[in-house]
């Protein structure tokens, strides 16, 4: 760990200086959109717009990689969040909203590849399990203090949009200044969809439902606080909630997966999430039990996308392994493209209350789905079952290869046993 530290502080300190920038405007948006008289519809094509983007970017990023390098990928698109997100308060259009937020999704996207790949080589094959840890940290905290940044001034102003764009701005200077030669970028080939549906049907649904519950939370939760009536401070911890339960509960969970039967567990963990949409659905006005309804449904999402990569990695053959991130990747960003849409549909029709009503019913619908597959084929002994990876929706090819590689050299080093 010390030597990840000692090698890639640079590297890590503007991936958070990023991911609290990105953090910022996903949040801030959904205030300013409610304080602009935009519609919950209107605010949903502007959430899903930003995950277009995003898969946009992950499926076009390393082409721009291998044709003009990684220095002048990051530096250009990094300069472009920046120029977008003081676009926002200049333009206030849900049009001209919706073109910039896949402007930003595509930038975000492109620039994780790019600060993936960087990290990746920078860690030897001992330490990229560490490596991926801290990157999955470093993601996810930089969501929780860019809540916390929301509460330094008025939304209805400037000040807030110029902070995530000087944050941006100041996290190219020391990854351009720190980091060694840039390497050769290469990402496997994905696996075809139907030959990994082939493989894990459940794995697949599950992917691609989970993306329409993680994009709720990345942006209609804010959407969300504001119909409810929550302060700004209030919608910080609210939306705080879901990332801190995620850091909570993934790595018990996945202890847990790699002792039980994955499908049960799976079908456990969907059962506390749909408790935590419940929790959600009934709370009123009781902002304790909406926080504590926001914590439970993170801290069963997101392990679940650990679980659901690491249940598909039992029936793949470990050379396989990184070739299928790239189909779990495209299957979970097709779900975050409707998963906003769908939403507002909701909350516009029967109330703020569909926010937690569509998540209950996805993250159900896996369990139910999970049910039927346990009748369709025989359970993986648990001593034949590769190892958990703990990994977030946020990561990128580069990234999730990597995770797809420890697991694969774990299922080796068992075989060989």
């Amino acid at each position: 760990m010390a030597h990840i530290l000692k090698t890639s502080w640079a590297l890590l300190l503007g991936l958070c200086l990023l991911m609290i920038g990105n953090g910022m405007q996903g949040t801030l948006l959904g205030i300013r959109g409610e304080i602009e008289s935009f519609s919950t519809l209107q605010m949903s094509f502007v959430i899903s717009s930003y995950f277009v983007g995003f898969l946009g970017g992950s499926l076009v990023a390393p082409r721009m990689i291998r044709r003009v390098g990684h220095v002048r990928v990051f530096s250009a698109l990094a300069s472009l969040i920046s120029a977008a997100m003081i676009f926002f308060p200049t333009v206030v259009d849900p049009v001209a909203w919706m073109l910039a937020r896949i402007l930003i999704g595509f930038c975000f996207s492109a620039v994780y590849v790019t600060a993936e790949s960087w990290l990746n080589n920078e860690a030897t094959n001992e330490t990229r399990g560490q490596a991926l840890s801290l990157y999955m940290v470093v993601q996810t905290s930089g969501v929780v203090i860019a809540q916390a940044l929301l509460l330094t001034a008025d939304p209805s102003g400037y000040v807030l949009f110029v902070i995530p764009c000087i944050l941006v701005s100041v996290a190219i200077t020391p990854i351009l200044l720190s980091i060694s030669p840039t390497p050769a970028f290469e990402t496997t080939k994905p696996m075809s969809l139907r030959a990994l549906f082939g493989y894990s049907p459940l794995g697949c649904v599950g992917m691609f439902l989970l993306g329409g519950v993680f994009a709720a939370q990345f942006g209609m939760a804010a959407v969300y606080g504001t119909q409810v009536g929550l302060s700004v401070p209030q919608i910080s911890a609210f939306v705080s909630a879901f990332f801190i339960g995620a850091i909570v509960l993934q790595f018990p969970i996945g202890w847990i997966s790699d002792r039980v039967d994955r499908r049960k567990l799976v079908i456990v963990v969907c059962c506390v999430g749909v408790l935590g949409a419940l929790i959600g659905t009934f709370s009123g006005t009781s902002f304790a039990l909406v926080t504590l309804s926001a914590f439970v449904l993170g801290g069963a999402s997101t392990p679940l996308y650990s679980l659901l990569i690491a249940h598909t990695n039992d029936f793949l053959f470990s050379e396989d392994m990184a070739a299928a991130a790239g189909g779990l990747i495209f299957l979970n960003g097709l779900g975050a493209i409707a998963g906003p849409l769908i939403t507002g549909y909701a909350m516009e029709f029967i109330g703020p209350i569909g926010f937690f009503v569509f998540s209950g019913v996805l993250i159900g619908l896996i369990a139910i789905y999970g049910v039927y597959r346990s009748t369709q084929r025989e359970a993986i002994p648990t001593e034949d079952t590769g190892s958990y990876v703990a990994v977030v929706p946020v990561f990128r090819p580069v990234a999730m290869e990597v995770a797809q590689e420890i697991a694969s050299e774990d299922a080796r080093d068992d075989s060989s046993v």
